[in-house]
């Protein structure tokens, strides 16, 4: 059986950072990110809006993709875009986050944009939404990339039917789904009824992690520090890769590792760490 490639999402690399209480930034400079996510054996690199716009200041778009290339990191994620749908003030800041992350994907070839649904609680005319995706996904097809949105268990689409209802109304083939185990284990969701409202060619993206069967804190404080690596929680990682490989994903599996004791490790080893993890899991979990 041939392992997958796996790609480092942005906080897998990302060092000390929590952004409720650090901001967004990395620590850590983007050459020893890069450097350390390839020396694990990833074919995949994420990137957060705050460390790109570092990067792009510092290095440039072109050295930036000079670096992913060299070091083999076919597969680039960026992220987050939120608030796409509102107006005022805060469609204006999204507007100006949705710029630097189209005109980024479009220098480094990223396979996809990840894109949020807000927070708990936080309301939309659907129609309103509808018609923001779908104008979103024109302008990552026009930049080369495409739309992935992430139905988190502590935003305004706390489960994962609301997300497959966007993306199956819109049907823009540049608009499509991003499912991470943490979110679908965490709304409740049997991963075999997850497979069976998925829309095959509407998987984009799917991210690997673990975790305790109870929650801890807030969502977001849950989790940023408290995943597991694949395999040390209660997750069932196994049946989650089986349910995910029955729909034919053939792509990146992403790696997001947050917790407090992985941001207390040196990036080299944290990486590696979760890296090794996800491996044994693809290895023995996905059926022949």
């Amino acid at each position: 059986m041939v392992t997958p490639d796996l790609l480092a999402t942005c906080w897998t690399s990302a060092g000390d950072v929590m952004p409720a209480r650090t901001g967004d930034r990395s620590p850590i400079g983007i050459e020893r990110r890069i450097k350390a996510v390839a020396a694990a054996g990833y074919r995949g690199f994420g990137l957060n809006h705050a460390d790109l716009v570092a990067a792009r200041a510092e290095i440039g778009l072109s050295r930036l993709a000079e670096l992913l290339a060299t070091h083999g990191l076919v597969h680039i994620e960026l992220e987050v875009l939120d608030q796409w749908w509102a107006t005022g003030p805060v469609r204006a800041a999204s507007d100006r986050v949705r710029a630097d992350l189209l005109a980024a994907a479009s220098s480094l070839g990223a396979r996809h944009i990840k894109v949020g649904a807000g927070m708990l609680g936080d309301r939309y005319d659907p129609a309103v939404l509808r018609e923001s995706f779908a104008a979103l996904a024109s302008e990552a097809e026009d930049a080369g990339t495409r739309i992935a949105l992430e139905a988190c268990a502590f935003s305004s689409m706390p489960t994962l039917e609301p997300a497959v209802q966007l993306v199956t109304d819109v049907a823009h083939p540049r608009a499509g789904l991003l499912l991470d185990i943490w979110h679908i284990y965490r709304s409740g969701m049997d991963y075999r009824a997850m497979a069976a409202i998925v829309p095959a060619e509407y998987l984009f993206g799917v991210e690997l992690d673990d975790g305790s069967a109870t929650q801890v804190g807030s969502g977001l404080e849950d989790t940023f520090d408290n995943r597991l690596l694949c395999g040390q929680g209660d997750f069932d990682v196994a049946a989650f890769i089986d349910a995910v490989a029955g729909l034919g994903y053939e792509g990146p599996w992403g790696v997001e590792m947050m917790s407090h004791d992985h941001r207390a490790l040196e990036p080299e080893i944290a990486v590696a760490e979760a890296f090794d993890a996800a491996q044994r899991c693809l290895t023995t979990g996905r059926k022949p």
